[in-house]
C-alpha cells in the first residue's frame, strides 16, 4: 500500500506517517518547509518533498492524508480528488486506527502532550506494549513522536481543534482540563465544553471517563452510562508524586495523576505506574533544559511549548520554584493573532501577575507567530506584540524585534542566570544561538 502525506512535517501527521512506515506501507509526503520533524520521518523512511506540486500525486497511491491545515486549493489535494484517490484529513484516518485498536484518548486544553508521553511509558513500563501517537517528541521513546507497540492498546493525543477528537472512538478518555483555547474555530467557550461533552458521550458502556476535579470546568454529564473517575492534588498519592518527579510544577504532579487514573483502569500496579513516571524526562519543547552560554557566561536556557495565558502561568510558577534565587529572564512569542486577540485581557492579566509576584525579572515580548490558513487580515491590524506590552504596563516589560533579541540578551543577561524561549512557534530556534 502506497500513501501520501500532505503537511507530513506537522507534529501529528509525521506521526501517523511514522505507523504506517512501521506497518510496512510505502510513505510519502511533502510540507512547506524543512524542519526537524521532516528529517525524522525522512530518517524513518518515508519519501519527503518540499513543496506543494501535483507532480507529487502518482495514480499508484492508495491514500491521501492531509493535515487539517491544508486547503481545497492545495495543488496536491486537488489532484488526488482528479485522480480519485481516497483522501482522508489526519483525525479522519486516526479515527479509523482507533476503531482498531483499544484506543486511550488523551484530551483537554492543556497538558495533554505530556500526558499521553507519561501514559505511554507506563503502559510500557508494564508489559502492555502499546502504540502511542503524540505531539511531541519524547525522549523515550527515541526523541520521536511515535512508538510502535505489538499489542492492541493505542494510546493518542486528542485534539479538540477544529473537533478533531470527535472522530475517536476510544475506551478510555482522559481529559486534563477545559478553557477558552482554540476561539478562532470555536468563537465562544460554551461551543469548546459543548465539544468536549460530544467527545465524552462516545464512550461505550464499557467506557471509562478519567477527569480533572481540581478544573474549573469539569464535563458535565448526567446519567453517564459508562464509568467516571476524578482525580485531584489533593489525594495522597500527590505528595509523593511530587518527590519523584523529575519535570517540575503542580501541574505535572496533576498530569501524573491522570495517568495513574488511567493505571489503575488497566490493572496496572501502583509501584509499575510511580517507577516508569520516576523515569519520565520530559519532552521536547516543555520545560526542556539546557546548559547555555552568553558570551562566555554561562546559562540555563529552558525552552518551552506555552502559549496559553494559564500554560504561562503554570511554566513560570514551576520555574520560579525550581530556582527561587536566581534571576530569570522571559522571551515570548505569542502564537496566532486570533489567539492573541480573543484572549488578549487574559495575556494581559496574567503578565501583570508574573512581575507582581516577581516570577520573573526580565520580560520580552516578539512579534506574533503567523499560522498559516488561521489568521484575517482583520485581526493582524488589531492586535500586536507592541499593544500588548503597552497593556501589561509593568517595568522590565518590553517589546523587541526577534532579529534584536539576541545580541541584546548576550550582552544583558548574567553568568548564573536562567533564560525561558517560550512559545508554539518558531521560537524554540533561539535556544539553538546559546
Amino acid at each position: 500500500m502506497k500513501i501520501h502525506l500532505i503537511g507530513i512535517g506537522g507534529i501529528g501527521v509525521s506521526a501517523l506517517a511514522q505507523y504506517y512506515i512501521s506497518k510496512g506501507y510505502q510513505v510519502s509526503g511533502s510540507d512547506l518547509v524543512e524542519s526537524e520533524i521532516t528529517d525524522l520521518v525522512r530518517e524513518k523512511g518515508a519519501k519527503i518533498f518540499i513543496g506543494n506540486s501535483a507532480e507529487n500525486i502518482s495514480t499508484n497511491i492508495n491514500l491521501v492524508v492531509y493535515s487539517p491545515a491544508v486547503k481545497p486549493d492545495n495543488p496536491e489535494y486537488k489532484m488526488a480528488k482528479e485522480l480519485g484517490i481516497k483522501i482522508q484529513t489526519y483525525p479522519e484516518a486516526l479515527g479509523e486506527l482507533t476503531k482498531e485498536f483499544y484506543t486511550i484518548a488523551i484530551a483537554g486544553a492543556h497538558g495533554k502532550s505530556t500526558t499521553t508521553a507519561m501514559a505511554g511509558l507506563v503502559l510500557a513500563g508494564a508489559g502492555l506494549d502499546p502504540t502511542v501517537i503524540v505531539g511531541t517528541r519524547v525522549k523515550e521513546f527515541g526523541d520521536s513522536n511515535f512508538r510502535a507497540g505489538k499489542s492492541k492498546l493505542l494510546v493518542i493525543e486528542a485534539c479538540e481543534y477544529d473537533s478533531s477528537f470527535l472522530h475517536y472512538l476510544p475506551k478510555i478518555i482522559a481529559i486534563t482540563n477545559i478553557d477558552k483555547e482554540h476561539l478562532d474555530y470555536f468563537k465562544t467557550f460554551a461551543n469548546v465544553k459543548k465539544a468536549f461533552k460530544n467527545f465524552v458521550v462516545r464512550l461505550p458502556v464499557d467506557g471509562h471517563l478519567v477527569f480533572n476535579k481540581d478544573d474549573k470546568y469539569p464535563p458535565k454529564i448526567v446519567k453517564p452510562k459508562f464509568k467516571i473517575i476524578g482525580y485531584s492534588v489533593k489525594q495522597k498519592e500527590a505528595g509523593r508524586l511530587k518527590k519523584i518527579l523529575k519535570v517540575p510544577g503542580m501541574h505535572n504532579v496533576s498530569n501524573a495523576l491522570a495517568v495513574l487514573a488511567v493505571a489503575k483502569i488497566l490493572n496496572i500496579p501502583n509501584r509499575v505506574a510511580f517507577g516508569a513516571l520516576s523515569k519520565f524526562n520530559g519532552t521536547w519543547r516543555r520545560f526542556e533544559i539546557k546548559e547555555g552560554e552568553a558570551d562566555g557566561k554561562k546559562i540555563t536556557v529552558i525552552s518551552d511549548y506555552a502559549h496559553h495565558p494559564n500554560e504561562i502561568s503554570a511554566t513560570l510558577k514551576a520555574t520560579r520554584r525550581k530556582y527561587p534565587k536566581e534571576k530569570i529572564w522571559c522571551i515570548f512569542q505569542p502564537h496566532q493573532h486570533q489567539r492573541t486577540f480573543y484572549l488578549f485581557n487574559d495575556f494581559v492579566k496574567t503578565f501583570q501577575q508574573t512581575q507582581d509576584q516577581c516570577l520573573v525579572d526580565n520580560l520580552i515580548i516578539t512579534d506574533i507567530y503567523d499560522v498559516a490558513g488561521r489568521e484575517t487580515k482583520k485581526i493582524n491590524s488589531e492586535v500586536s506584540a507592541e499593544k500588548l506590552v503597552k497593556k501589561i504596563d509593568r517595568k522590565n516589560v518590553v517589546y523587541m524585534p526577534m532579529a534584536e533579541i539576541v545580541k541584546f540578551i548576550r550582552e544583558k543577561i548574567g553568568a548564573g542566570d536562567v533564560l525561558i524561549i517560550m512559545g508554539a512557534g518558531d521560537i524554540y530556534k533561539l535556544a539553538d544561538k546559546f
